[in-house]
């Protein structure tokens, strides 16, 4: 009995010093509001966008979206982008890989400003930012 209480509290205390990575960053600079029979769109000044930044981390093999109250992600890689996906189905970050970037520039000129999405669900509304890598 007391092996297994001992080897409880070792997994427990190795799990608990296990750091966050964070696997992506990024800040917005454009913010799209909609809320179904209207559409909003803000170019965000640097320092506003700053409180709105985007963060991913992984830990223990598993991603949280560390900027929205740490929801667990899902990744899921496809082509030029890699696309994290809410469990809870409170929205998505898609973040285009950065060895594809002349590739989506070619497909989508806009992509020459934008590294990645951050789509945010509220009830029947949404905000979408998008922004550069940090």
């Amino acid at each position: 009995m007391f092996v297994i209480v001992v080897a409880a509290v070792a997994e427990h205390s190795v799990k608990a010093t296990v750091q966050p990575q964070t696997v992506f960053a990024g800040v917005p600079s454009v913010k799209i509001s909609e809320g179904g029979v209207e559409r909003r769109v803000d170019e965000l000044a640097r320092t506003n966008a700053a409180n709105l930044h985007c963060v991913i981390s992984e830990i223990d093999g598993r991603f949280y979206w560390a900027s929205r109250e740490n929801k667990e992600l899902r990744r899921h890689a496809a082509g030029a982008f890699v696309t994290f996906t809410a469990v809870d189905g409170a929205g998505y970050v898609r973040v285009l890989q950065p060895d594809m970037k002349q590739a989506a520039v070619l497909l989508w000129p806009p992509a020459e400003k934008f590294d990645y999405v951050e789509h945010v669900l509220t009830g029947l509304n949404s905000v979408s930012y998008y922004g550069t890598r940090r």
